[in-house]
């Protein structure tokens, strides 16, 4: 292994402590990528940009993090600067080239430069840089089988074509030999044919195919917005169909890649991204932050609450024993939680846990404990304590319980203005009641359920 200098930094500098906290903080989204099959797609205009060399840095660090990578790239740029050199006029229907003979040399001319330059940086392993000790093998291939589109609004489009089967098994074999899977916006038909194929269009049908975990758009602009202009960093593809329905107030980009998100989606991609290239490191920060910086897309909303199981024990514990520490909570060993799971609900925000609470029943006196309430402190203010709360109380109400009770030392204001009202140790079934810690004095709360 080449030698890396390594850079001092101070033991307790500001910056050390920002790093330390990012590494810890993006720790559960790299083990939750490790072994997944990532999709990305990016523009001829993105390989010809000077930054390009950033992306390929972080393409290096994923691979090496253990995603599956496969890279769909673009060339019209490149296949641009070859027709005009030539004096060959662009033709375009309905965003997609016009590809005659003459055209197609062009085109597999321009392909062949992007591809080439991609695969050189990709190659690269220069020491004392983030591609020192990189050992990538990129590997491409006859992956796209294409069929002509024909005839468009009486627009012949000749050898302008579309995917008809991508060859999954071959795929899934470079990858799992540790490849990354480079394919250009070309295919071939079973007579010897060769078509130019739309980016975005095989990048869809790619990682609908490889059933991929996550399908990813660099493009202009950072993502999709609303009416008002904010940045929407999740989306659902039913809010996506609504948005596209006003197709005239979006940019052009976002027309062009937020329904192959949706088809995406729909089919069974688990999460496709729309982020910027102008951002540098746009790929990491999206992936291994809370907020990312451009938008996701699902089929359905990313967060949820549902019955938690005995695989829930370490995402509960995460959010509980802070608060255990604070003496806000009561301590709940993972033994005992592992016992008790049965009785939590959590709230799960893209497959991380980011709350719970527990139901305990006293049906002889019609009553339930509302414990271990809990929230994250990045979604405190997003609504899931009260999400949490009304679902105990839904389910405390399907076991024809009359009330609810909460024992608190710290948050009787939030219960006051959610319906509860001051009550007494006395009030307490006999089992709790035997139960109180007298020296903790927690103040009880109770809660009539109609």
């Amino acid at each position: 292994m080449p030698y890396i200098p390594r850079i001092s930094i101070a033991a307790n500098s500001a910056t050390t402590r920002a790093f330390v906290q990012w590494i810890r903080s993006a720790a559960p989204y790299i083990y939750g990528l490790r072994g997944k099959t990532l999709v990305i797609a990016f523009g001829g205009e993105v390989v010809a940009d000077e930054t390009f060399l950033g992306i390929i840095h972080d393409l290096n660090l994923l691979h090496s993090l253990g995603t599956r990578l496969v890279v769909v790239h673009g060339s019209r740029p490149q296949i641009e600067a070859i027709l005009k050199q030539q004096s060959i006029p662009s033709r375009y229907h309905r965003g997609l080239r016009v590809t005659d003979a003459e055209t197609l040399d062009c085109v597999l001319e321009g392909t062949g430069h992007a591809r080439s330059r991609i695969e050189a940086l990709l190659s690269l392993g220069v020491a004392n840089s983030p591609m020192a000790g990189a050992r990538i093998r990129v590997v491409g291939g006859n992956f796209i089988t294409a069929k002509p589109i024909g005839v468009l609004d009486g627009v012949d489009m000749q050898w302008t074509g579309e995917v008809r089967r991508v060859d999954v098994e071959a795929m899934r074999q470079r990858l799992d030999d540790g490849d990354i899977v480079l394919v250009s916006p070309v295919g071939y038909s079973p007579t010897g044919e060769i078509f130019n194929l739309a980016l975005e269009e095989v990048a869809t049908q790619v990682a609908v195919r490889l059933s991929a975990h996550k399908l990813m758009f660099l493009m202009e602009t950072e993502g999709v917005r609303s009416g008002r202009r904010q940045l929407l960093s999740e989306l659902s593809t039913r809010d996506a169909e609504s948005l596209l329905a006003r197709r005239g107030k979006l940019p052009p980009d976002v027309q062009l890649y937020l329904p192959c998100a949706v088809r995406a989606c729909d089919n069974g991609v688990k999460r496709t991204h729309l982020i910027s290239r102008h951002h540098d490191g746009a790929l990491l920060l999206e992936l291994f932050t809370r907020d990312g910086v451009g938008t996701m897309v699902s089929a359905g909303p990313l967060a949820h609450l549902r019955s938690a199981t005995i695989d829930d024990v370490g995402g509960i514990l995460q959010i509980i024993e802070p608060l255990e520490e604070e003496g806000i909570l009561v301590r709940r060993p993972r033994e005992r939680l592992e016992m008790e799971i049965e009785r939590f609900v959590v709230a799960e925000h893209d497959d991380a846990i980011i709350g719970c609470a527990a139901l305990y029943a006293f049906p002889t006196d019609r009553s339930g404990e509302l414990a271990a309430l809990a929230v994250h402190p990045d979604f405190r203010r997003e609504g899931y304590g009260e999400a949490l709360m009304h679902e105990i109380e839904q389910r405390a109400r399907k076991l024809r319980l009359a009330r609810l009770f909460v024992l608190t030392t710290r948050t009787s204001g939030w219960f006051v203005e959610r319906g509860f009202v001051e009550s007494a140790p006395a009030r307490l079934p006999q089992q709790k009641r035997d139960l109180y810690n007298w020296q903790r004095r927690s103040l009880v709360y109770e809660k009539a359920l109609a």
